[in-house]
């Protein structure tokens, strides 16, 4: 049910993004560190929200919908707002791109998948490289001016976000590769059957 309290936190994430692009456009003192909290919250449900229906026996076929949904919006929605206010640099900007298309792409697996009634189980890799992520994407939110409003203006924020983002891009390499991979061997076994009933008619 959607009332169910993992479910609702999946919506919280939803939820966060015009609150968060709000604060990010609003360009006054201590709005990209209200951002950052935000959006550190919102990413905490994404681990929390798996965690309670579990531990609930509460999972769902909404919750399993709602939950690559959310993470994709909330993740592009700020790479989008890093890229428009212009705090990316170029090589960072190509990093966000890539993790982008590999979203792309696996949400496009996943729905080829799901009509052979197959899944693409999340690796243990992918899961370090949204952590990774989400760190980097929450230290480009907050930016060199948190830092400053916290008093620790000698820490190079942006900069320490910029280098995991593209660790994460590197990441999302290596596990869209895999994805890609399981996606191309679910393609030949299901073409399989085909090209034996061909060879069978050729006989014939």
């Amino acid at each position: 049910m959607a009332t169910d309290l993992p479910n609702l936190l999946t919506l919280s994430r939803i939820a966060a993004i015009p609150v968060l692009a709000a604060l990010m456009l609003a360009r006054v003192p201590g709005a990209d560190l209200a951002a950052c909290l935000l959006f550190t919250a919102a990413a905490v449900t994404d681990w929390l929200d798996g965690k309670l229906a579990r531990a609930r026996n509460a999972t769902s076929d909404l919750g399993r919908m709602l939950d690559p949904i959310a993470d994709k919006l909330l993740v592009g929605a700020t790479l989008m707002l890093l890229a428009g206010l212009s705090r990316l640099s170029d090589v960072g900007l190509l990093a966000a791109i890539v993790i982008m298309l590999r979203e792309i792409m696996v949400s496009g697996l996943r729905e080829y998948l799901a009509g052979l009634s197959a899944g693409l189980p999340v690796t243990a890799l992918a899961k370090w490289k949204t952590g990774v992520q989400m760190t980097a994407l929450g230290m480009l939110v907050a930016g060199d001016t948190s830092a400053a409003l916290l008093g620790i203006g000698v820490l190079p924020v942006s900069l320490i976000g910029e280098a995991l983002l593209m660790l994460a891009a590197a990441l999302t390499l290596i596990t869209g590769w895999d994805y890609l991979a399981t996606g191309l061997r679910h393609v030949k076994r299901d073409a399989a059957p085909g090209r034996e009933r061909a060879r069978e008619g050729a006989a014939e």
